[in-house]
């Protein structure tokens, strides 16, 4: 039985849309705020996820990105009242694979899920996974969590580094916060120091770069946070 998270704070709404999901033969999972969301998406493996965009704690693009960072696979369909083409094109652009926009009506949302989940094949997804990346002349091996120097030698990773390098590297020349890199890679519930991702910065540097000081690819942006720069 295929199974589905379902995140929608709107009761009545979510309940509808759970009890036609329930009658397709789908088994689904409830999550109402985003929190609840991030720990359900990590407990088992889903076929689909639903994600409304505006949940009253955290956004539902920043759960979109939080969940990319360890699983770029499970199709995710983002249900939304806003229709306007920068917030369509931002789902998309940042792992969402569909965008649908309230009201909507139920078979066409129906129909949206079973093609998703159709497409999202394993032989298929696998294709669009982040496995293996290049810095420099070194390979980072993402499902080993290490990274291969020239001559051959090996650098292991931890979750935390390859989860970092994940974020950066999907938002790569773009400013990231340090916020945002607490809240993606260290969780919502508990921040570490900002001192705690200097550290983690300065270690990919010492792998990486020939000049730790200045940042060839991991650049400080003051008073924001770090760019990755290929």
């Amino acid at each position: 039985m295929e199974h589905i998270l379902l995140i929608e704070d709107e009761e009545n709404l979510h309940e509808a849309i759970k009890m036609n999901l329930e009658l397709e033969g789908f088994n689904v999972t409830s999550a109402f705020k985003g929190k609840e969301a991030l720990v359900k998406s990590k407990e088992k493996k889903y076929e689909l996820i639903l994600l409304d965009v505006m949940l009253p704690d955290i956004s539902g693009f920043d759960i979109c990105e939080t969940i990319r960072l360890n699983d770029s696979s499970t199709p995710i369909l983002f249900l939304t009242a806003k229709s306007d083409s920068e917030d369509r094109i931002k789902g998309l652009s940042i792992g969402g694979d569909d965008y649908l926009t309230k009201p909507f009506n139920i078979e066409e949302l129906l129909l949206r899920i079973k093609l998703l989940i159709k497409r999202s094949s394993p032989s298929e997804s696998s294709a669009h996974e982040l496995v293996n990346y290049k810095i420099g002349g070194l390979e980072v091996r993402f499902n080993s969590f290490e990274v291969v120097k020239e001559d051959g030698g090996i650098i292991s990773l931890t979750k935390k580094q390859v989860n970092l390098l994940k974020l950066l590297i999907d938002k790569k020349n773009q400013a990231v916060s340090r916020q945002e890199i607490l809240e993606k890679v260290w969780g919502y519930e508990v921040y570490p120091t900002t001192r705690t991702i200097d550290n983690v910065i300065l270690s990919f540097r010492k792998i990486f770069e020939k000049d730790t000081a200045s940042g060839t690819y991991f650049k400080s942006i003051r008073g924001v946070g770090y760019k990755f720069t290929p």
